[in-house]
């Protein structure tokens, strides 16, 4: 059940959309290839086998927000070759990125997305509202990385559904195919324009509420590509209106039944952190601790931050990472490795 806090969590960031146009760079290209060939160049060697350089075809990305640090949130249309969807994309690179010690270096993506139907909307379509300046993710992912609770993570901020409807992350029959858009095509723009890492070691999930649950199934479902979520008061079970009629569709994308699965395979090992807060529903916890009472074992490790007085909002699942939600995935994620040269 979508839970009422996230739409009006929704409304009330109808207002970041002002703080995405309050930078005279609005607007303005930037390329976050660095590292990636020169035009004429030979080809720049990764520091390890695991680094894979930009691929290329570059994206144009449009500057939405330019931090105080001088790193750029921009935004970009892709239109996904495998699901055949377009929609609106967000990137942010830290500040690490640009230093020269990791030219050479791949760094750990860390997938952001929103609850709700992720709204406010730009002119292109529903967005993600971690790119907002009141909710300074981008921020704190500075701070917490000073602080040693984070890796230095690309942030990626796809949307999650491409209308007013929920999706639940997956390729429903008869729907646009938004899981597939989530786990590859997503992914594949992220690797064309940045050093990113070959290995699952690189990849990680952050959601709240519907957001979570897409986090946390995409894990569960392709372990072989993802390592790691923070899945925040998200839903447990898919519960899209969509999925009527297509029972055993729904079953594959039922993060129950995908742990199940997972148990059985033995592995590969996956880091699932939930959070929720004291002051949301009951039945968010409740259903938390069912899962890991279920689930939480042999390859499938996971941890709970209860958030005291925390609500069901981004602000608040942000103290919860703060408080060690972020380093208990950031402990089992690769670190970008400097190179020498």
């Amino acid at each position: 059940m979508k839970h009422p806090y996230a739409v009006a969590l929704a409304a009330a960031l109808v207002a970041s959309c002002a703080l995405l146009t309050g930078c005279s760079e609005t607007g303005q290209p930037v390329d976050f290839n660095a590292g990636g060939k020169p035009d004429g160049a030979a080809p720049v060697k990764p520091v390890d086998a695991d680094t894979r350089m930009p691929t290329g075809p570059k994206s144009d990305f449009r500057v939405t927000r330019t931090l105080d640090d001088g790193t750029h949130i921009a935004r970009t249309t892709l239109k996904g070759r495998k699901s055949g969807v377009t929609g609106s994309v967000w990137v942010w690179a830290p500040k690490e990125y640009q230093d020269p010690k990791y030219a050479k270096s791949g760094f750990p993506v860390l997938i952001a997305l929103p609850g709700g139907l992720g709204s406010p909307q730009d002119a292109d379509g529903v967005t993600n509202y971690w790119v907002g300046g009141d909710i300074k993710l981008q921020e704190n992912l500075t701070r917490w990385t000073a602080e040693g609770k984070s890796l230095p993570f690309i942030v990626v901020m796809p949307m999650l559904n491409p209308d007013t409807r929920y999706h639940d992350a997956s390729d429903i029959p008869g729907q646009q195919k938004m899981g597939t858009w989530l786990t590859e095509d997503v992914v594949d723009l992220a690797k064309a324009n940045f050093r990113t890492y070959r290995s699952r070691d690189g990849w990680a999930f952050m959601g709240s509420s519907s957001g979570g649950f897409a986090g946390l199934k995409s894990v569960l479902k392709h372990p072989d590509k993802f390592k790691a979520a923070i899945a925040s008061g998200p839903d447990i079970v898919p519960d899209s209106p969509l999925w009527a009629g297509h029972q055993a569709e729904k079953d594959a994308n039922n993060p129950e039944k995908l742990a199940r699965r997972l148990l059985q395979k033995g592995g590969p090992d996956v880091y699932l952190a939930f959070q929720a807060g004291t002051r949301e529903s009951p039945a968010v916890t409740r259903s938390i601790e069912k899962f890991r009472n279920a689930y939480g074992k042999g390859p499938i490790h996971t941890s709970l931050q209860l958030i005291p007085g925390g609500r069901h909002n981004a602000w608040d699942y942000q103290k919860g990472m703060d408080d060690g939600s972020l380093k208990f995935i950031s402990d089992h994620l690769k670190a970008p490795v400097p190179s020498r040269s």
